[in-house]
């Protein structure tokens, strides 16, 4: 049989083949926003078996395992881990036309020197011996990110986060730049007044303040920002049903915040004021001590009540939202803008319909401080498959400037995600190349090279200057 994830795959044409193995595939990653864990890039995470690593921690296959009826204790209950590897193997053949069918074949092969097998329950005792024997031999999680070139690694903490692991990784002169990102989320997150008193606490006792009332708490975040700031941090993110402006005068959110952080419940509309007037407080953080500040917007999250119970969340319960946000995000941006607080933004849509809209946003705003200040992000979550990288690349041709893009990133908790970057690059470059072909783009390998090469990664180092 003809090997699946071959040399040629995704790439249709003599340009597109020629753009990748000339001048994307061989570039360094910069993965500027991802979910692993700081602690275990710290201790070099091992795994005994090939499970542990492949299906620990992913909501994407187990979501594709349930949707194939496969029963909870084989995702996440206290099954072996053979008999998860087993049923997900099981799982893999209905996955034609899934982009985990891709991503897992990617993971296998680039990791694994397993390319000339597909998964399924056929090959599982293969698959299983072979992978065992690679991680035996010292794939390790620092080896992971070493083999995939990886050059800078931005994982997602929380402010009252100690970053106890960075500060090792940055004495210990780890090859690869580890660094955090401020998230913001729970600081703002009133609609949960159950936690929310109880993470104030928290923020506080990490800032050495008593929080006592809105000032107090963005003064608390102030310091936490400070922190980060001084152990590498470039960019903060913020993870977003929608996007709010409803402005509020300091005695009201004075008194919203006692509220909420006395456990009582606020109206809706209180609520976005309450979110506005911290966001936009966050923002100008970010853009005083000149990071860049990324917006992922969209997802409904824990929408299966008795499963967050039972798991938690980021178990594959989230799905993509709706919401009309486009007036209070170009209000958001104008206030920031008009007082000089909008720095560096990166703007992430989770549904579809939102491709063009925030292409046509950027442009509002762009400045020349910089080329490309204002960003549309790489496909995210649900998008970050084949068509919706298209479509996120097609919408930031036709309506921005796709030349000034810093590209993708793996937005995982997976050490095996990786080749995502490989994968991105392979569509970018047949998208280039076809077009090229087809007289759409010039004949010129030149011109159109430095796109690829400047999307892939060229882009992402200047923008960011880590």
């Amino acid at each position: 049989m003809k090997k699946f994830v071959n040399k040629n795959f995704l790439l249709k044409t003599e340009a597109s083949k020629k753009l990748f193995f000339e001048r994307s595939q061989n570039l360094p990653i910069i993965d500027f926003h991802c979910h692993l864990s700081p602690d275990e890039i710290l201790a070099d995470k091992k795994w005994d078996n090939v499970a542990q690593v492949w299906l620990g921690g992913d909501h994407y296959k187990w979501r594709a395992m349930r949707s194939c009826g496969v029963d909870e204790r084989f995702c996440t209950g206290d099954s072996s881990d053979r008999e998860k590897f087993d049923k997900f193997a099981q799982t893999m053949p209905r996955l034609l036309r899934n982009p985990i069918y891709h991503w897992t074949h990617f993971e296998m092969a680039r990791f694994f020197g397993i390319d000339d097998v597909l998964i399924s329950p056929e090959t599982a005792d293969e698959v299983w011996e072979r992978a065992n024997a690679v991680l035996r031999g010292g794939l390790t999680a620092r080896e992971c990110m070493k083999r995939s070139k990886v050059e800078t690694v931005c994982t997602t903490d929380d402010p009252s986060s100690d970053l106890c692991a960075h500060k090792k990784l940055k004495d210990e002169n780890f090859e690869v730049k580890v660094l955090p990102t401020f998230r913001p989320d729970k600081s703002h997150a009133v609609e949960k007044p159950e936690a929310y008193a109880e993470y104030v606490g928290k923020l506080g006792e990490a800032a050495g303040a008593k929080i006592e009332s809105f000032d107090d708490l963005i003064s608390a975040l102030k310091n936490r920002h400070d922190y980060f700031d001084s152990l590498g941090c470039r960019l903060s993110d913020n993870g977003l049903e929608s996007v709010w402006f409803e402005p509020a005068t300091p005695q009201e959110l004075n008194k919203l915040f006692r509220r909420a952080a006395n456990g009582e419940t606020l109206l809706a509309e209180e609520i976005k004021k309450f979110k506005s007037a911290v966001l936009l407080e966050c923002a100008a953080m970010d853009a005083e001590a000149g990071w860049t500040r990324q917006l992922h917007i969209g997802a409904i999250r824990d929408n299966n009540s008795a499963m967050y119970a039972r798991l938690g969340p980021d178990t594959g319960f989230d799905s993509i939202g709706e919401s009309n946000f486009a007036k209070p995000l170009s209000r958001h941006l104008n206030f920031l803008d008009s007082r000089g607080k909008l720095g560096k933004t990166i703007l992430y849509n989770l549904h579809p319909k939102d491709n063009e809209m925030l292409a046509t946003m950027l442009g509002n705003f762009q400045d020349a401080s910089c080329a490309g200040k204002m960003q549309l992000g790489s496909g995210w979550w649900f998008l970050d498959q084949s068509c919706g990288i298209k479509a996120q690349l097609d919408a930031l041709s036709q309506l921005s400037v796709l030349s000034n893009f810093v590209g993708m990133v793996t937005d995982s908790r997976s050490f095996l995600s990786y080749p995502r970057h490989e994968y991105f690059r392979r569509i970018l470059c047949d998208t280039l190349g076809e077009e090229m072909e087809r007289g759409i783009l010039p004949d010129d390998f030149e011109l159109v090279g430095n796109v690829a090469e400047r999307v892939s990664y060229f882009n992402a180092k200047d923008y960011f200057k880590f």
